[in-house]
């Protein structure tokens, strides 16, 4: 009888807070710049340096606890992880152990239409390491960055709740939405700025005793999460199958493989030797601050999507796409309001053209503004210019900056609606497809999209396709 398996995976992520400065210094936290320019005495952990707690970071994380309906601990303490970094130059991390500063937490999901709870063990706050580069032309060697070293992190541990990766990714986009639209972590995978690591095992259905997890890292987008999880379901399913043990292990994903591999035995929390920082006092956090946080946060993007919904009357599914990002969500509703149509139309034309036009120009939404999108819409619906028309100023607005009655100008966009015009290029088509007209007549309705097409073709596309259907119609009558 072969046995079956029920998946259980638990996250661990990561989000660097978008502060200036570092969680225990003044060095910069700016991305990009030369390795080791972001470092400072502190950083270097030089003789007789002491840290001192950004302020910033521990408001950012409060707001995502509370964003998270996490309990908000008005002691907390930072404890030193002692183990050997050597992009930390101090030889241990400054993290939170036995007092976070936030718990006891949730947040909902929706998979295939099932919405459900995953609870939020604790949020804590921590510094990162500094980065190893292997890639410097140097086989013998790696070189350390220590920019990174000392940015401020929340770590955000989950409940072993997700049975399925796609349970996982659906978390780990929640989560990277809300943290995006606080305004505390750019949500970057690629940059390492937002990351994860997955717990994960298996177990025989209805076994309450959870299997032998491995640890599952380097995954920096929410499609390599997927696949990792899913492949080392698959993997510790055969060893099981096999009469061999799941080893408790860290292992990394290979992307280019498509296989996670071993990189070490995992670690216990003892194995740390965790114990209070002596250079730290308690995080102690008043309750006066807990609610002036909570004042800052703003309409996130669940809640932002369901109001699209209620208030515009949008499909769930355009809801979503359009609040994935905050300043495209802002964007939309900013045009909606603009403009003369209804909702519905503004969000065909972002969802079929404008996001597709930004991953082709990412400077699409600076130089396509609210008030443009609208103005474009809204000589559509006067019948100025038709949606293909519309289409081509907004490409070229993209590419080049120009005013839209310039583009129209240059490009000669004018919609045709005169009555007479376009009766007397509807006379002639007819008359020169008289076949087509009468099997039309005898019942075959498709070939109406053939006069559309050659109507719209002999006036080079700038017919008005509403005026041009009404006159088809009249002219086609028996």
């Amino acid at each position: 009888m072969t046995i079956q398996y029920e998946t259980v995976i638990g996250l661990e992520v990561h989000a660097q807070l978008l502060t200036k400065s570092k969680l225990f210094s003044a060095a910069s936290t700016s991305f990009g710049n030369e390795p080791n320019h972001n470092t400072d005495a502190v950083t270097l952990a030089l003789p007789g340096v002491l840290p001192v707690l950004n302020r910033e970071a521990v408001s950012m994380a409060i707001k995502a606890g509370l964003a998270t309906g996490c309990k908000i601990a008005n002691t907390s303490v930072f404890a030193r992880k002692n183990y050997f970094y050597p992009d930390l130059p101090k030889g241990y991390q400054i993290s939170q152990f036995e007092l976070p500063i936030c718990e006891h937490g949730h947040l909902h999901i929706k998979v295939d239409g099932q919405e459900k709870r995953i609870g939020i063990t604790r949020i804590h706050l921590e510094e990162d390491a500094g980065k190893l580069v292997h890639d410097r032309g140097d086989p013998e060697h790696s070189h350390v960055d220590l920019n990174r070293a000392g940015v401020p992190l929340i770590e955000t541990v989950s409940e072993p709740d997700m049975r399925s990766s796609q349970e996982a990714t659906a978390y780990l986009r929640r989560l990277r939405d809300i943290f995006v639209y606080l305004g505390i972590c750019d949500g970057n995978m690629e940059e390492g700025s937002f990351r994860c690591d997955a717990n994960v095992s298996i177990r025989p259905m209805g076994q309450e005793k959870f299997g032998t997890r491995a640890e599952l890292k380097n995954m920096n987008s929410f499609r390599n999460v997927e696949r990792a999880i899913e492949y080392e379901v698959e993997r510790q399913k055969a060893l099981l199958a096999d009469g061999k043990e799941v080893i408790q292990e860290t292992r990394l994903w290979n992307a280019d493989k498509g296989i996670t591999e071993s990189m070490r035995s995992k670690e216990e929390a003892n194995d740390y030797r965790y114990f209070p920082d002596p250079d730290l006092l308690p995080l102690i956090v008043h309750d006066e601050w807990i609610e002036a946080v909570r004042q800052e946060i703003p309409e996130l993007a669940h809640e932002m999507a369901e109001r699209f919904v209620q208030e515009y009357a949008l499909p769930e599914y355009d809801a979503e796409v359009l609040t994935a990002e905050k300043n495209i969500a802002q964007h939309w509703e900013a045009t909606v309001k603009a403009a003369k149509v209804e909702a519905k139309k503004v969000s065909n034309l972002y969802m079929t053209h404008l996001l597709k036009l930004q991953k082709e120009i990412p400077e699409t939404f600076e130089r396509i503004s609210s008030e443009i999108a609208a103005e474009i819409l809204n000589m559509t619906q006067e019948a100025k210019i038709n949606l293909n028309m519309a289409k081509e100023v907004l490409d070229e607005i993209a590419a080049t900056g120009k005013e839209v009655k310039k583009i129209i100008e240059e490009k000669g966009f004018v919609q045709v609606s005169d009555t007479a015009t376009l009766e007397a290029a509807i006379d002639k088509i007819l008359a020169d497809n008289p076949d087509n007209v009468a099997a039309y007549q005898s019942g075959k309705d498709k070939l109406f999209g053939f006069f559309v097409g050659q109507t719209m073709k002999a006036l080079s596309g700038k017919a008005n396709p509403q005026v041009v259907n009404e006159l088809l119609k009249e002219k086609l009558k028996n």
